[in-house]
Protein backbone atom coordinates (compact mmCIF):
# COMPACT_ATOMS: atom_id res chain seq x y z
CA UNK A 1 0.00 0.00 0.00
CA UNK A 2 1.24 3.45 -0.91
CA UNK A 3 2.13 6.01 1.78
CA UNK A 4 0.08 9.20 1.79
CA UNK A 5 1.47 12.50 3.06
CA UNK A 6 -0.84 14.51 5.31
CA UNK A 7 -0.57 18.23 6.01
CA UNK A 8 0.70 19.98 9.14
CA UNK A 9 -0.39 22.60 11.64
CA UNK A 10 -3.04 24.84 10.08
CA UNK A 11 -3.36 27.01 13.19
CA UNK A 12 0.42 27.20 13.52
CA UNK A 13 0.72 28.65 10.02
CA UNK A 14 -2.08 31.13 10.66
CA UNK A 15 -0.19 32.34 13.72
CA UNK A 16 3.01 32.61 11.69
CA UNK A 17 1.05 34.83 9.31
CA UNK A 18 0.37 37.20 12.21
CA UNK A 19 -3.16 36.09 13.09
CA UNK A 20 -3.76 35.84 16.84
CA UNK A 21 -6.00 32.89 17.74
CA UNK A 22 -4.52 31.24 20.87
CA UNK A 23 -6.96 32.89 23.30
CA UNK A 24 -9.94 32.56 20.97
CA UNK A 25 -12.47 29.87 21.97
CA UNK A 26 -13.03 29.16 18.26
CA UNK A 27 -9.28 28.93 17.59
CA UNK A 28 -8.58 28.50 13.87
CA UNK A 29 -12.32 28.28 13.10
CA UNK A 30 -12.51 32.01 13.85
CA UNK A 31 -10.37 32.67 10.80
CA UNK A 32 -12.96 30.99 8.59
CA UNK A 33 -15.10 34.00 9.50
CA UNK A 34 -12.54 36.78 9.58
CA UNK A 35 -9.97 35.86 6.95
CA UNK A 36 -10.88 32.81 4.86
CA UNK A 37 -8.23 33.73 2.30
CA UNK A 38 -5.56 33.13 4.94
CA UNK A 39 -6.92 29.63 5.55
CA UNK A 40 -6.83 28.91 1.83
CA UNK A 41 -3.26 30.18 1.63
CA UNK A 42 -2.20 27.70 4.29
CA UNK A 43 -3.94 24.88 2.42
CA UNK A 44 -2.01 25.89 -0.70
CA UNK A 45 1.32 26.00 1.15
CA UNK A 46 0.86 22.43 2.33
CA UNK A 47 -0.15 21.26 -1.14
CA UNK A 48 2.93 22.90 -2.63
CA UNK A 49 5.03 21.14 0.00
CA UNK A 50 3.79 17.74 -1.13
CA UNK A 51 0.70 16.93 0.93
CA UNK A 52 -1.53 14.28 -0.63
CA UNK A 53 -4.39 15.03 1.78
CA UNK A 54 -5.26 18.38 3.38
CA UNK A 55 -7.71 18.94 6.22
CA UNK A 56 -10.49 21.49 6.44
CA UNK A 57 -10.28 24.20 9.10
CA UNK A 58 -13.17 22.72 11.08
CA UNK A 59 -11.31 21.06 13.95
CA UNK A 60 -12.74 23.49 16.51
CA UNK A 61 -15.97 24.38 14.69
CA UNK A 62 -19.18 23.29 16.40
CA UNK A 63 -22.80 24.38 16.49
CA UNK A 64 -22.55 25.20 20.20
CA UNK A 65 -19.25 27.03 19.89
CA UNK A 66 -20.24 29.15 16.91
CA UNK A 67 -23.51 30.05 18.60
CA UNK A 68 -21.88 31.03 21.88
CA UNK A 69 -18.79 32.78 20.57
CA UNK A 70 -19.88 34.14 17.18
CA UNK A 71 -23.62 34.56 17.64
CA UNK A 72 -24.36 32.25 14.72
CA UNK A 73 -27.50 30.20 14.21
CA UNK A 74 -27.27 26.48 13.55
CA UNK A 75 -27.97 27.06 9.86
CA UNK A 76 -25.25 29.71 9.60
CA UNK A 77 -22.81 27.43 11.42
CA UNK A 78 -23.46 24.68 8.90
CA UNK A 79 -22.92 27.18 6.09
CA UNK A 80 -19.55 28.09 7.59
CA UNK A 81 -18.48 24.45 7.78
CA UNK A 82 -19.58 23.98 4.19
CA UNK A 83 -17.56 27.04 3.20
CA UNK A 84 -14.52 25.56 4.95
CA UNK A 85 -14.77 22.50 2.72
CA UNK A 86 -15.10 24.72 -0.36
CA UNK A 87 -11.94 26.63 0.62
CA UNK A 88 -9.95 23.41 0.75
CA UNK A 89 -11.50 22.09 -2.46
CA UNK A 90 -10.72 25.34 -4.28
CA UNK A 91 -7.12 25.21 -3.06
CA UNK A 92 -6.81 21.65 -4.41
CA UNK A 93 -8.43 22.55 -7.75
CA UNK A 94 -6.15 25.55 -8.26
CA UNK A 95 -3.09 23.54 -7.31
CA UNK A 96 -4.18 20.75 -9.67
CA UNK A 97 -4.48 23.12 -12.61
CA UNK A 98 -0.72 23.58 -12.50
CA UNK A 99 0.32 20.13 -11.37
CA UNK A 100 -2.03 17.60 -12.98
CA UNK A 101 0.65 16.52 -15.46
CA UNK A 102 3.31 15.82 -12.82
CA UNK A 103 2.51 12.12 -12.59
CA UNK A 104 0.84 12.41 -9.19
CA UNK A 105 -2.67 11.72 -7.95
CA UNK A 106 -4.97 14.65 -7.32
CA UNK A 107 -4.80 15.58 -3.60
CA UNK A 108 -7.82 14.88 -1.44
CA UNK A 109 -9.73 16.92 1.13
CA UNK A 110 -10.44 15.43 4.54
CA UNK A 111 -13.03 16.93 6.83
CA UNK A 112 -11.46 17.67 10.21
CA UNK A 113 -13.51 16.38 13.17
CA UNK A 114 -11.98 17.32 16.51
CA UNK A 115 -13.06 15.97 19.91
CA UNK A 116 -15.83 17.36 22.10
CA UNK A 117 -13.24 18.73 24.51
CA UNK A 118 -11.52 20.90 21.89
CA UNK A 119 -14.66 22.98 21.46
CA UNK A 120 -15.13 23.59 25.19
CA UNK A 121 -12.12 25.92 25.39
CA UNK A 122 -11.07 24.42 28.72
CA UNK A 123 -8.22 22.11 27.63
CA UNK A 124 -10.39 19.07 28.36
CA UNK A 125 -9.26 17.50 25.09
CA UNK A 126 -5.95 16.92 26.90
CA UNK A 127 -7.53 14.57 29.43
CA UNK A 128 -10.94 13.56 28.04
CA UNK A 129 -12.57 13.21 31.47
CA UNK A 130 -15.77 14.67 30.08
CA UNK A 131 -16.65 11.25 28.68
CA UNK A 132 -17.32 10.07 32.24
CA UNK A 133 -20.45 12.22 32.40
CA UNK A 134 -21.55 11.79 28.78
CA UNK A 135 -23.41 8.89 27.21
CA UNK A 136 -22.78 7.52 23.73
CA UNK A 137 -25.92 9.35 22.65
CA UNK A 138 -24.67 12.63 24.13
CA UNK A 139 -21.42 12.34 22.21
CA UNK A 140 -23.15 11.33 18.99
CA UNK A 141 -25.68 14.14 19.22
CA UNK A 142 -22.85 16.61 19.58
CA UNK A 143 -20.71 15.23 16.73
CA UNK A 144 -23.55 14.61 14.28
CA UNK A 145 -24.12 18.14 12.84
CA UNK A 146 -20.50 18.75 11.87
CA UNK A 147 -20.02 15.29 10.38
CA UNK A 148 -23.23 15.69 8.40
CA UNK A 149 -22.15 19.12 7.14
CA UNK A 150 -18.74 17.86 6.04
CA UNK A 151 -20.14 14.79 4.31
CA UNK A 152 -22.85 16.80 2.54
CA UNK A 153 -20.22 19.31 1.39
CA UNK A 154 -18.37 16.53 -0.41
CA UNK A 155 -15.19 15.81 1.51
CA UNK A 156 -13.25 12.83 0.23
CA UNK A 157 -12.96 11.39 3.73
CA UNK A 158 -13.14 12.40 7.38
CA UNK A 159 -10.14 13.06 9.62
CA UNK A 160 -11.43 12.24 13.10
CA UNK A 161 -8.52 13.44 15.17
CA UNK A 162 -7.06 14.11 18.60
CA UNK A 163 -9.61 11.85 20.27
CA UNK A 164 -8.51 11.45 23.91
CA UNK A 165 -10.69 8.53 24.99
CA UNK A 166 -11.74 5.20 23.58
CA UNK A 167 -15.35 5.87 24.58
CA UNK A 168 -15.60 8.93 22.35
CA UNK A 169 -13.97 7.07 19.48
CA UNK A 170 -16.44 4.19 19.83
CA UNK A 171 -19.37 6.60 19.90
CA UNK A 172 -18.20 8.29 16.69
CA UNK A 173 -17.56 4.98 14.92
CA UNK A 174 -21.03 3.78 15.86
CA UNK A 175 -22.48 7.04 14.52
CA UNK A 176 -20.66 6.55 11.21
CA UNK A 177 -21.89 2.98 10.86
CA UNK A 178 -25.50 3.85 11.65
CA UNK A 179 -25.93 7.15 9.83
CA UNK A 180 -22.99 7.80 7.47
CA UNK A 181 -22.25 4.34 6.14
CA UNK A 182 -20.85 5.50 2.80
CA UNK A 183 -18.12 7.78 4.17
CA UNK A 184 -14.53 6.69 4.76
CA UNK A 185 -12.43 8.07 7.58
CA UNK A 186 -9.25 7.72 9.56
CA UNK A 187 -9.30 8.15 13.33
CA UNK A 188 -6.39 9.22 15.50
CA UNK A 189 -6.03 9.25 19.26
CA UNK A 190 -4.13 11.81 21.31
CA UNK A 191 -1.71 10.10 23.68
CA UNK A 192 0.03 11.32 26.84
CA UNK A 193 2.92 8.86 26.87
CA UNK A 194 4.29 5.78 25.14
CA UNK A 195 1.36 3.59 26.20
CA UNK A 196 -1.81 5.53 26.98
CA UNK A 197 -4.35 7.79 25.37
CA UNK A 198 -4.77 11.16 27.05
CA UNK A 199 -7.73 9.74 28.97
CA UNK A 200 -5.69 6.80 30.18
CA UNK A 201 -6.81 3.90 27.97
CA UNK A 202 -4.10 1.55 26.80
CA UNK A 203 -3.54 2.62 23.21
CA UNK A 204 -3.78 -0.93 21.91
CA UNK A 205 -7.12 -1.42 23.69
CA UNK A 206 -8.49 1.82 22.24
CA UNK A 207 -7.38 0.75 18.77
CA UNK A 208 -8.95 -2.71 19.16
CA UNK A 209 -12.23 -1.19 20.31
CA UNK A 210 -12.83 0.45 16.92
CA UNK A 211 -10.92 -1.85 14.57
CA UNK A 212 -14.10 -3.62 13.48
CA UNK A 213 -15.30 -0.54 11.60
CA UNK A 214 -14.84 -1.16 7.89
CA UNK A 215 -15.23 2.55 7.16
CA UNK A 216 -11.92 3.30 8.88
CA UNK A 217 -9.14 3.25 6.33
CA UNK A 218 -6.56 3.73 9.09
CA UNK A 219 -6.21 4.25 12.85
CA UNK A 220 -3.38 6.01 14.62
CA UNK A 221 -2.08 8.82 16.74
CA UNK A 222 -1.72 12.57 16.41
CA UNK A 223 -0.66 15.62 18.39
CA UNK A 224 1.75 13.82 20.68
CA UNK A 225 5.52 14.05 20.97
CA UNK A 226 7.41 12.37 18.12
CA UNK A 227 9.25 10.11 20.59
CA UNK A 228 5.95 8.43 21.53
CA UNK A 229 4.96 7.33 18.03
CA UNK A 230 7.22 4.30 17.60
CA UNK A 231 6.39 2.64 20.97
CA UNK A 232 2.68 3.35 20.46
CA UNK A 233 2.67 1.74 17.01
CA UNK A 234 4.67 -1.22 18.31
CA UNK A 235 2.17 -1.70 21.15
CA UNK A 236 -0.77 -1.61 18.74
CA UNK A 237 0.84 -4.12 16.38
CA UNK A 238 1.73 -6.50 19.20
CA UNK A 239 -1.31 -6.23 21.47
CA UNK A 240 -4.29 -5.14 19.35
CA UNK A 241 -6.24 -6.99 16.69
CA UNK A 242 -5.45 -4.21 14.19
CA UNK A 243 -2.23 -4.48 12.20
CA UNK A 244 -2.61 -1.35 10.09
CA UNK A 245 -2.58 0.78 8.17
CA UNK A 246 -1.71 3.37 10.80
CA UNK A 247 -1.67 7.15 10.92
CA UNK A 248 1.29 9.05 12.36
CA UNK A 249 0.95 12.81 12.91
CA UNK A 250 3.10 14.05 15.81
CA UNK A 251 3.33 17.62 17.00
CA UNK A 252 6.66 19.32 17.66
CA UNK A 253 7.01 17.82 21.13
CA UNK A 254 6.04 21.00 22.94
CA UNK A 255 3.20 20.98 25.47
CA UNK A 256 0.04 23.10 25.59
CA UNK A 257 -0.05 24.86 28.97
CA UNK A 258 -2.77 27.38 29.82
CA UNK A 259 -3.12 29.30 26.55
CA UNK A 260 0.09 28.60 24.71
CA UNK A 261 2.77 26.13 23.73
CA UNK A 262 5.57 25.63 26.21
CA UNK A 263 8.88 23.81 26.30
CA UNK A 264 11.36 22.89 23.65
CA UNK A 265 10.23 21.17 20.52
CA UNK A 266 11.97 17.99 19.51
CA UNK A 267 14.36 18.05 16.60
CA UNK A 268 12.68 15.36 14.56
CA UNK A 269 15.11 13.06 12.81
CA UNK A 270 12.82 12.38 9.89
CA UNK A 271 15.48 10.33 8.11
CA UNK A 272 15.25 7.65 10.82
CA UNK A 273 11.68 8.15 12.06
CA UNK A 274 9.78 8.00 8.78
CA UNK A 275 11.24 4.66 7.63
CA UNK A 276 10.70 3.31 11.14
CA UNK A 277 7.03 4.34 11.16
CA UNK A 278 6.51 2.93 7.66
CA UNK A 279 8.07 -0.36 8.77
CA UNK A 280 5.54 -0.46 11.62
CA UNK A 281 2.63 0.01 9.23
CA UNK A 282 2.17 3.78 9.04
CA UNK A 283 0.69 4.66 5.66
CA UNK A 284 -0.63 8.14 6.44
CA UNK A 285 2.11 10.44 7.75
CA UNK A 286 2.03 14.15 8.46
CA UNK A 287 2.31 16.65 11.27
CA UNK A 288 0.11 18.34 13.82
CA UNK A 289 0.54 21.44 15.97
CA UNK A 290 3.77 23.41 15.48
CA UNK A 291 4.69 21.55 12.30
CA UNK A 292 5.23 23.53 9.12
CA UNK A 293 5.17 23.23 5.33
CA UNK A 294 8.94 22.67 5.53
CA UNK A 295 8.32 19.64 7.74
CA UNK A 296 5.70 18.35 5.30
CA UNK A 297 8.15 18.85 2.43
CA UNK A 298 10.77 16.78 4.25
CA UNK A 299 8.23 14.03 4.92
CA UNK A 300 7.12 14.10 1.27
CA UNK A 301 10.69 13.76 0.02
CA UNK A 302 11.31 10.75 2.26
CA UNK A 303 8.06 9.18 1.10
CA UNK A 304 9.19 9.70 -2.51
CA UNK A 305 12.36 7.78 -1.68
CA UNK A 306 10.28 4.99 -0.17
CA UNK A 307 8.07 4.86 -3.28
CA UNK A 308 11.12 4.68 -5.53
CA UNK A 309 12.59 1.85 -3.46
CA UNK A 310 9.30 -0.07 -3.65
CA UNK A 311 9.13 0.41 -7.42
CA UNK A 312 12.65 -0.93 -7.98
CA UNK A 313 11.83 -4.07 -5.96
CA UNK A 314 8.89 -5.00 -8.15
Amino acid sequence: MDVKVLDGGLATELERAGISINDDPLWSARVLLTNPAAVKNVHTSFLESGADIIETGTYQASIDGLSQHAGMSADKSIELMTAAVKLAQDAVDEYWQSNSKQGIEKPQVSGSVGPYGACQHDASEYHGKYVDSMSFQDLQNWHRPRIEALVNAGVDLLAIETIPAGKEAKAIVELLANEFSSVKAFLTFSCKDEQHTCYGDMFSAAVSSISHCEQLIAIGVNCCAPRYITPLLKQAREHSNFKGPYVSCPNSGEQWIDSGWSGQGEKMNFQSLIPEWIQLGARYIGGCCRTSPDDVYTIAELVKTYRTQCATKR
